[in-house]
């Protein structure tokens, strides 16, 4: 007799990244060299003053954290949303540290979808981070993709979908900067989504854990958190939550510290649930990311080296001839498959040792396209696309 299994298991599949992870440690332990643009997972690094925070903050006596996270943490992100966003947040009740925003993200529905209501629909971009997809279908909802093209900058414009749809809906989800385009939106664009946010009652939830990572000669992405304080009463976060994470921004990928922060009565919700699923971060890596949000220089320079990979990888793209759509912020560059078969142009990089992520693995959508994360070295990007250009001249990619 077989085993009991959850159903929703067979329904969710393999992790579409993880199988990336797996071949990227296989080839790395073999002796050639391998260029790994899949996870993103940068190689430089976490700064020394986070890891001597993390040491120093580790306790003698070890006891569970709560849910809710050391209140100096919670400051410390209020103290960064204030430089980074010009918002204040109250530290108390509209911010939650969570175990990265991964976590975050996939659990957040729990607490929001009613698995019997009329109105149990996610919206969300494909292409798109998987967890948004993923997260839902545990909570008992049902997803509500949106496809994202090219011709209209991979915004996911709430105010153009059908009322019903809308109606039907009770998360929205957005991503910007994005995961996997690396397209951006202005300040406008948050204040139409929160606007139709509120016109149709549903929760609008911002994932901007690149808001960070930005080319150094334009403006810094806006958060949502501006739209809702520049929208009548200040700091009026009725109805919206944002994710933030340190993991890209402050080289902590292993650390898992990411936060929410929001409306009041949401985050009061999520305080109830975490503590039944046992998220907490240990304190010693709170203690760490309190090093982390308070101080923004070591973010500016890891910015500045992503933007260095950028160059690199961009200036081969245009010599190549190979078309590059958003990748405007994040450290994502998103191109166009010569000959339309993201898989199959996969498969012809990884003949040569690179590894890039095929659109397909974030939608239906993202077919044609790939994702390179700029987690090689520069160094490790003009090794690579060194590579890439002889084995385009001796003619061994599809559509080349």
């Amino acid at each position: 007799m077989p085993l009991p299994s959850n159903p929703l298991l067979d329904r969710l599949g393999g992790y579409p990244l993880a199988a990336f992870q797996d071949l990227a440690r296989a080839l790395r332990a073999e002796p050639e060299p391998v260029h790994d643009f899949s996870i993103g997972d940068p190689v430089e690094p976490t700064p020394e003053f986070i890891r001597q925070a993390l040491i120093q903050g580790n306790p003698a006596s070890s006891q569970y954290p709560t849910a809710a996270g050391l209140p100096e943490l919670r400051h410390s992100i209020a103290g960064w949303v204030a430089r980074r966003f010009g918002v204040q947040v109250d530290p108390d009740t509209q911010v939650l540290p969570t175990a990265g925003s991964k976590e975050g993200v996939f659990h957040l529905p729990l607490a929001i979808v009613d698995p019997h209501g009329d109105r149990r629909a996610v919206v969300w971009g494909d292409p798109g981070y998987p967890i948004y997809e993923r997260g839902q279908l545990f909570a008992g909802g049902t997803s509500d993709p949106v496809a994202l093209v090219e011709e209209r900058d991979w915004r996911l414009d709430l105010d153009e979908l059908a009322p019903e749809r809308l109606q039907s809906a009770c998360i929205a989800w957005t991503n910007y900067p994005h995961n996997p385009t690396g397209a951006t939106v202005d300040l406008d664009y948050h204040r139409r989504a929160l606007a139709t946010a509120r016109e149709h009652e549903f929760v609008l939830c911002s994932d901007e854990c690149y808001a960070d990572l930005y080319p150094d000669a334009d403006e810094p992405p806006p958060s949502l958190l501006q739209a809702a304080a520049a929208d009548g009463a200040a700091g009026d976060l009725r109805g919206l939550l944002v994710a933030f994470s340190l993991s890209k921004r402050s080289g902590m990928t292993g650390y898992r510290c990411g936060a929410l922060v929001g409306d009041a009565d949401l985050i009061a919700a999520q305080r109830m649930l975490r503590p039944n699923i046992g998220t907490a971060s240990p304190e010693a890596m709170q203690r760490a990311a309190m090093a982390a949000w308070s101080q923004d220089e070591h973010a500016a320079q890891r910015r500045a080296l992503f933007n260095a990979k950028r160059a690199v990888v961009l200036q081969f793209f245009a010599e190549a001839g190979i078309r590059v759509g958003g990748s405007n912020a994040t450290f994502y560059l998103w191109f166009a498959a010569p000959g339309g078969d993201d898989a199959a142009y996969a498969d012809a990089l990884l003949r040569h040792r690179i590894i890039a992520s095929p659109g397909r693995a974030f939608g239906a959508a993202g077919k044609g396209w790939l994702r390179l994360a700029l987690v090689p070295s520069v160094e490790g990007c003009r090794e690579a696309v060194a590579i890439w250009h002889q084995a385009i001249a001796d003619g061994a990619f599809p559509g080349a």
